[in-house]
């Protein structure tokens, strides 16, 4: 019984933490090609930003560069699928 109160314990808190909110698949590909590799590039100063904040102070939420981290990627790997399907 233990083991269960806090497993619903660990999915109620991650279903209220605002700064790890991922991007949904459908924003993605509600962008066009261009605006996606502005937003890519966007998004990889901000976190640039985010870690060197991190690095001279603790932040408040460190778990939003994880998030930040896959967001982009995610946001790569939907670009790079769009362009091997026009090949």
């Amino acid at each position: 019984m233990r083991w269960r109160s806090q497993h619903n314990l660990l999915i109620n808190k991650s279903k209220t933490m605002g700064a790890n909110k991922a991007i949904q698949i459908k924003d993605i590909e509600a962008i066009a090609d261009k605006d996606l590799v502005a937003r890519i590039a966007q998004e990889k100063l901000a976190l640039g930003k985010m870690e060197f904040s991190h690095a001279v102070s603790s932040t408040e939420n460190p778990m939003s560069i994880r998030a930040k981290r896959r967001d982009i990627a995610r946001m790569i790997t939907h670009l790079n699928s769009r362009k091997k399907a026009t090949k």
